[in-house]
């Protein structure tokens, strides 16, 4: 009798990962057969871990059917219990694996969330510390100044006076963000005050903390894949075209459990996005794309709005799992976007998706016109010029403005038709990404963001508070408010809630360089005076709607933007 020898878990893995796009007919049941066999095997090496992981992840965001899901599920919630994970624990840090650790130099306000939700988790490490030196000067402005001759007096290595200053039952991590947290200082201040000695942590790992592995949202739907995922460009128009199925606000402690996903998300890939830490628990939606495909989307609050367009953050689900984001800014009928796949579901469905966030970005800001920044396309990021992100987005019908730029675009079509093997090198690609690309569903026009020099508009402000108040900008500020809260018949400040008087605050000085304000008829320096008040409103996109509707002012603004009162930027 001829016995088959058992495949191994290195083989078993290699021919699921064959599997990725392979649905409908029996891919299923082979999918559910290998994965069955993974679950007992031990894998030999970390790489091969982090293999399955992903495959893992891949199939829960993707699922053939119910069987398949239900088995995916249990591996994923029993992985951080596999002893070829245990085994090669050291060499899965950062790897977002769930009973792995996360070392990061966390900014101010991820730090300091980290600390407030799993504070026995998070540590310093000190060796891998570079600029303790800087912490060590920092300390006797974290205490109270009775200890400061303590501190002045007595030569401890930093790691040692934090040990002997924390309380017995809090991590030296915990006692340092708590620390600056206590600092009388304000927001803007504490948080370069705290990210100048870059502190390294380590952010162990415990059943609730973040990790890609648990990473869903479980009241999302979950459609199950019949077919292939459609990975080809062609369907980006039909996706951008599409309407969305619905829009819903996220009731406020739904709007917290969706931020938390999407900080979450961030963290176990060493990354911080500012849309989704400083995210408003009042303006947090959730969009329903049909097919598994939802948008959670998250405007910023109030005091870390930007002056002018709005920011918005997306994180994309698919059946509930994460597998993106978008980031958009808006105004002028106009949305600057960038759009990034996790690694993990790359190569899926990235063109169709991506219409669909335009879908979405249109629906809810009224853009007709998408602008790709630089960065987005590979400037100043090498990760984007090695995945050719900017002939990704050319294909699918962005185009650059820029003169030079289009000379280069003419010279390469013109080598690919002569080659259609050949490949722009970096240092080409590095060239392209240069300028902005756009993408225009309406008119072909240039009152859009990435032309619109906001810089000039700022310098038209610096110039007035300058010449006017010095270094008084406070005094400056407070006489600007209320020359604009007259001027745009606001009775009184005082009325207004918090978000509104700050967004006042902010506006008022531009209000007093707008050209010709003054004379504007009542019924539009009214307008005006809405348009301020949406700006630190409950859901930012209503400034968006209001201030384009609003033609004087936009005229106003892009008066200013066309116009360099230093002649800084000629």
């Amino acid at each position: 009798m001829i016995r088959r020898r058992k495949a191994g878990g290195t083989t078993l893995l290699r021919r699921l990962e064959a599997l990725r796009h392979t649905y409908g007919g029996d891919a299923e049941r082979e999918k559910i057969g290998l994965l069955g066999g993974l679950e007992r095997c031990r894998l030999p090496a970390a790489r091969a871990v982090t293999r399955l992981h992903e495959a893992l992840c891949l199939l829960r965001a993707y699922p053939d059917g119910p069987e398949l899901l239900a088995r995916v599920e249990r591996m994923l919630a029993g992985f951080a219990g596999r002893s070829d994970l245990r085994r090669h624990a050291r060499a899965l840090v950062n790897s977002g694996i769930a009973g792995t650790p996360i070392d990061c130099c966390f900014y101010w306000f991820t730090a300091r969330w980290l600390a407030e939700r799993w504070p026995d988790r998070l540590s310093i490490a000190w060796d891998d510390f570079e600029d303790v030196d800087v912490l060590d000067r920092r300390l006797a402005r974290l205490v109270p100044y009775a200890e400061s001759l303590a501190l002045d007096e007595t030569d401890l290595e930093t790691a040692e006076w934090v040990r002997r200053l924390k309380g017995p039952a809090e991590t030296d991590a915990a006692f340092v963000v708590r620390r600056f947290a206590a600092l009388g200082a304000g927001s803007f201040l504490r948080e370069s005050y705290f990210e100048e000695p870059d502190v390294p942590f380590r952010l162990a790992a415990g059943p609730d903390t973040p990790s890609r592995t648990r990473a869903r949202w479980a009241a999302s739907p979950v459609v199950f894949q019949g077919a292939p995922p459609d990975r080809s460009r062609a369907g980006f128009r039909p996706a951008l075209a599409a309407p969305l199925l619905r829009v819903r606000s996220a009731p406020r402690r739904e709007a917290r459990a969706l931020i938390a996903l999407a900080r979450e998300a961030m963290v176990t890939r060493d990354r911080d996005l500012d849309a989704f830490v400083h995210a408003d628990p009042d303006d947090v939606r959730v969009v329903d794309c049909g097919g598994g495909l939802e948008f959670a989307c998250y405007g910023a609050a109030p005091a870390r709005r930007q002056m002018l367009d709005a920011v918005y953050g997306f994180l994309v689900l698919r059946n509930g799992v994460p597998t993106g984001y978008v980031l958009s800014a808006s105004l002028f009928g106009s949305t600057e976007i960038a759009y990034n796949v996790f690694e993990t579901f790359r190569g899926m469905e990235a063109a169709t998706t991506f219409g669909r966030a335009l879908a979405v970005v249109r629906e809810l800001f009224g853009a007709d016109t998408f602008v790709l920044d630089p960065y987005q396309l590979g400037h100043d990021n090498n990760e984007g010029l090695r995945s050719g992100a900017w002939w990704f987005y050319y294909k699918l019908g962005f185009r650059p403005r820029d003169a030079r730029t289009k000379r280069l675009v003419r010279a390469e079509l013109r080598k690919l038709r002569a080659n259609p093997r050949h490949r722009s090198g970096i240092a080409t690609l590095r060239k392209l990404a240069a300028t902005e690309m756009f993408l225009y569903l309406g008119r072909r026009r240039a009152d859009v963001l990435g032309l619109v020099s906001r810089a000039n508009v700022g310098l038209h402000v610096v110039r007035h508070l300058s010449e006017r108040y010095g270094a008084d900008r406070e005094r400056g500020v407070r006489a600007c408010a209320r020359a604009a809260a007259t001027r745009l018949g606001l009775r009184s400040l005082g009325t207004l809630p918090r978000g509104e008087r700050l967004a006042w605050e902010r506006w008022a000085p531009l209000v007093q360089v707008l050209p010709g304000v003054e004379r504007w008829p009542r019924a539009d320096r009214m307008a005006l005076a809405r348009v301020i008040r949406a700006k630190g409103g409950r859901r930012e996109a209503e400034f968006v709607a209001r201030f384009d509707r609003h033609r004087r002012l936009r005229r106003a603004v892009l008066a200013l933007a066309r116009s360099d009162p230093y002649g800084l930027r000629a």
